[in-house]
């Protein structure tokens, strides 16, 4: 997106009420009690937005805006992150923000029932979870210029093929780079962890190999981020020699080390280290990639277990204009990041909300497709969970690789499981290299509906 229009800076809008200091005071009294408020009709709005609406009656859209960051300066808290001179970032927690986070709380942490769809089995965890890995990795590449088709990356992740060109190996990384964040790392956050996941996610598509793993440093072209469009540039990172410093503190600050001068919800902790790390985009590629793996990173530590079943990356990339705005936002307005917390919050509770549906929707057609195939003969859960996506997806292939991967059981088992499919009329078979494939066979819902061949 275009950068934003800046706000009006206050003390130019004070300076036009009166012409003497006496008459300015009064005129700002009134504006206070006229429309003194943080978030008018509920929301948090931007003075590029709100120049456009109609102000409250007797009130100018400066003097509207002069009232409204009045307002909402006694409930600004600065945080370390700072901009290339040294201003302090700010952030406040407006009613909308509270209410946010408490439906978050309730839904991606602690004891929270799942459906059986997923707590069925260790297995069926595990389906959901690679499921939910493999939709992240694609949305979350695309997100930064990736152009393979979702259908074509699964089955790259799934076979287990090697990636043939930039786009596919940037996909391939990012799900390698999800695995490592959620088996391999725990707390604290050190540079070596960050170093090695901003190398997982680019190894093989820097233009400069070197450049993998490491900050930018003095002499090269610092990266800059630029509307795709116009080539206007949008936003201009810290200079390279700020860059090891400011690496440091937001390694306390996400470490809870460093922070607010009083208490930092764990979910905002995280949006912050994403913008934080986002804003200083210290590398040479990558960016917003390893921001959006360190925001999954810090949500895993801090208790919010649920959210590794999201695709964030998803919703963002339904409306990447907005996730942009998010950012630029906070940097035009005073270094004010509630924007980009609230849009965060509001894709966290959208991605809930999605796969609680989907949940619940695949919870009805196991129980659905448990009846029909149970009547015919006895199938594993790995069997119903896989004869229940060939129904919904029947252009779809399974290998006997990609199906061991999903259910995280032995090649063995996965052998067993899809050759009793194939004896029992439901799947047809090709060769593809050294490869067995295996498809759904034509009209297998009416398949399942009726008699079903005996296994030999």
């Amino acid at each position: 997106m275009s950068k934003p229009m800046p706000p009006p800076p206050v003390e130019d809008i004070y300076s036009r009420l009166g012409r003497t200091e006496s008459a300015r005071s009064q005129r700002y009294m009134k504006i206070l009690e006229a429309r003194a408020e943080v978030a008018p009709q509920g929301r948090y709005r931007h003075w590029d937005t709100l120049r456009h609406l109609t102000p409250p009656e007797g009130l100018t859209n400066e003097q509207w805006w002069l009232g409204i960051k009045a307002a909402r300066r006694p409930q600004q808290r600065s945080l370390p992150l700072v901009d290339a001179a040294g201003q302090h970032f700010t952030y406040s927690m407006p009613d909308e923000a509270q209410e946010l986070l408490h439906y978050i709380t309730q839904h991606a942490s602690g004891e929270i029932a799942m459906p059986e769809v997923v707590t069925a089995s260790e297995s069926a965890r595990r389906q959901f979870l690679v499921n939910s890995l493999i939709e992240e990795a694609i949305r979350s590449s695309q997100l930064e210029g990736a152009t393979t088709s979702r259908v074509v990356a699964k089955e790259m992740i799934r076979s287990g093929r090697p990636p043939v060109n930039r786009s596919e190996r940037m996909i391939f990384n990012n799900y390698r780079a999800l695995e490592y964040l959620r088996g391999e790392t725990g707390d604290p956050l050190t540079p070596e962890l960050v170093f090695r996941l901003q190398r997982i996610l680019t190894e093989g598509t820097l233009e400069h190999p070197d450049a993998a793993g490491r900050l930018q440093t003095i002499g090269e072209p610092r990266v800059a981020v630029y509307e795709r469009n116009t080539g206007e540039i949008v936003h201009q990172p810290p200079p390279a020699n700020q860059l090891e410093e400011r690496l440091q503190r937001m390694l306390r600050f996400a470490n809870g080390e460093e922070g607010t001068s009083g208490f930092l919800h764990p979910v905002i902790r995280a949006i912050l280290l994403h913008f934080w790390l986002a804003y200083d985009h210290p590398f040479e590629d990558g960016n917003g990639r390893t921001a959006r793996g360190l925001f999954y990173w810090s949500m895993r530590v801090q208790g919010y277990w649920l959210t590794e079943y999201l695709s964030i990356s998803r919703i963002l990339r339904q409306a990447p204009s907005k996730y942009g705005a998010a950012f630029l936002y906070a940097e035009t307005d005073d270094g004010d990041t509630t924007y980009f917390i609230l849009y965060h919050l509001g894709v966290i509770r959208r991605a809930i909300e999605e796969m609680r549906a989907h949940l619940g929707k695949k919870a009805r057609e196991i129980r659905d497709f448990k009846s029909l195939v149970q009547r015919s003969s006895e199938f594993n859960y790995r069997q119903i969970a896989l004869l229940v996506n060939a129904v919904s997806h029947p252009e779809a292939t399974y290998t006997f690789k990609g199906h061991a991967l999903t259910h995280n059981v032995t090649r063995q088992s996965a052998r067993t499981d899809l050759l009793d499919l194939l004896q029992r009329g439901l799947f047809d078979m090709h060769r593809e290299g050294k490869e067995y494939v295996f498809t759904p066979v034509r009209g297998l819902q009416q398949k399942l509906r009726g008699p079903v061949r005996a296994a030999h």
